[in-house]
């Protein structure tokens, strides 16, 4: 199993639709104002946040059971820039919709930008066959509000392609997040 680069990246986005819509290299400025970077790196692909949002309350006093998620829990925001209360998170979802070969692996890590403010992205690996918009995890460590930038870069994803093709994908055992296309909340 190895780490893909920046050009088979680009290779399976173009010939295959694997990241759409795909950035070919990394863009660091939109309009002339400079953004958290996004697009094709070296060895993975950083991701945009879309405008998008689901905020934690506690306003209305539920439990958090991830085996009988209450939607009372969050509250939808839609804009460019989601202000995360203090010691709280946020739901979001990828502007790029991902498809993912049988014999690849991904995993996810927040970029630096976020992590030296205090937020963390957190985001599971999208398994063999997986496809959809990813939901993002955005958790204010902070006793701060904090800002999440739509449209600009939040999470690096890196792809890893076995020597062997797996038995069973993420398709073939249809799993419960195949093709999910808005922020998608918990399922038992």
């Amino acid at each position: 199993m190895s780490i893909k680069s920046d050009r088979w990246i680009r290779e399976m986005a173009e010939k295959t639709g694997m990241i759409e819509p795909f950035e070919p290299g990394q863009v660091r400025q939109v309009d002339g104002r400079r953004v958290i970077s996004y697009g094709t790196s070296s060895y993975g692909y950083d991701i945009r946040c879309a405008p998008e949002f689901k905020i934690f309350t506690n306003i209305n006093s539920t439990i958090v059971d991830p085996k009988q998620f209450d939607e009372k829990n969050f509250v939808d925001f839609v804009g460019d820039v989601c202000i995360i209360p203090p010691n709280s998170f946020a739901l979001a979802r990828t502007v790029e919709y991902f498809r993912i070969p049988r014999n690849v692996l991904t995993i996810c890590l927040g970029k630096s930008t976020y992590a030296r403010c205090g937020i963390i992205v957190n985001v599971t690996p999208f398994e063999p066959e997986w496809e959809g918009y990813v939901t993002l995890e955005f958790s204010n460590t902070t006793p701060l509000p904090a800002k999440i930038y739509a449209g600009e870069g939040c999470a690096q994803v890196l792809f890893f392609e076995s020597d062997e093709v797996c038995q069973v994908s993420y398709r073939d055992r249809g799993g419960k997040y195949q093709g999910q296309r808005g922020v998608t909340l918990p399922r038992a």
